[in-house]
């Protein structure tokens, strides 16, 4: 339904940072981050442009917020995009998009939008939740209820394949006698389904498990952990320090900021 897909890719396009440049060759670039990137497709596939909207602010995504939010100026209107983690957006939500009008959400909604979420999850696909809203007079002045009482729009999912002979490497590995343990901001279900598509074991711990562990419990535990999912940088570190304590030589990948402290503790960064 154009009403409901349009409004959801719309908002994929102004929250987002990425932007079209050009290579050497002069060529169409995309530049940005590779999710924001394909949510910049899709919507300008779909024709959808960003030229009548003027962005006036901005509440920048974080690990530990789990979402982020773009205030813009269309006519003389002030509207809020924000898009995040399905869990985090849906918190915030109090009315839906359906057929092209806004009604209450409910809490039967909640339940059906969790469902979709999960099964998208099992496809091991990166789920981001979509949400618009109008802004008063009163939540202009207050910044802390920006991102309070939103309109949500739905569910967009991508899928970030793993690179060709991933399973291979982790399987010599593994014959190697080299320990690989995956560590991600994805949620639960995803994370599973990408570790059991490169080989890696089912042993699963979220970044809410780690909250106020002791260390002793942490070095513990994590030498059963196959995978850590919906973590923050943080929990990365702390994750790298305990595998360190229980005396492993630790070499990590990453390839975002969120990485980068955790990086520059393990003994191999790259």
């Amino acid at each position: 339904d154009a009403r409901g897909v349009s409004p959801l890719l719309n908002c994929g396009l102004l929250c987002n940072n990425a932007v079209v440049g050009k290579d050497e060759n002069q060529k169409k670039k995309y530049i940005g981050d590779p999710t924001e990137i394909a949510l910049l497709v899709s919507a300008r596939k779909a024709s959808l442009k960003p030229d009548e909207y003027v962005r006036v602010d901005e509440i920048p995504f974080s690990s530990e917020r789990k979402k982020m939010t773009t205030v813009h100026k269309k006519d003389k209107e002030l509207l809020v995009f924000t898009k995040g983690a399905p869990e985090v957006i849906l918190e915030r939500c109090s009315f839906i998009l359906e057929d092209g009008k806004v009604r209450r959400l409910t809490k039967g909604d909640k339940e059906i939008i969790a469902s979709r979420n999960r099964d998208l999850a099992r496809d091991a696909l990166r789920i981001l939740a979509f949400a618009h809203k109008v802004l008063n007079e009163e939540e202009e002045k207050k910044k802390e209820n920006i991102e309070n009482d939103l309109i949500f729009l739905g569910l967009q999912g991508m899928i970030d394949a793993p690179r060709r002979g991933v399973r291979k490497a982790v399987e010599t590995c593994r014959r190697a006698g080299i320990r690989v343990v995956m560590i991600t901001g994805d949620n639960k279900i995803t994370a599973q389904a990408i570790a059991k598509e490169i080989g890696i074991g089912s042993n699963i711990l979220e970044g809410k498990d780690l909250d106020g562990i002791s260390k002793e419990k942490l070095r513990a535990i994590i030498k059963d952990v196959d995978i850590f999912a919906r973590v923050s940088p943080m929990h990365k570190v702390g994750i790298l320090k305990a595998l360190q304590e229980n005396k492993h030589v630790v070499a990590m990948t990453g390839d975002g900021v969120n990485d980068a402290p955790a990086l520059k503790s393990a003994d191999v960064g790259v």
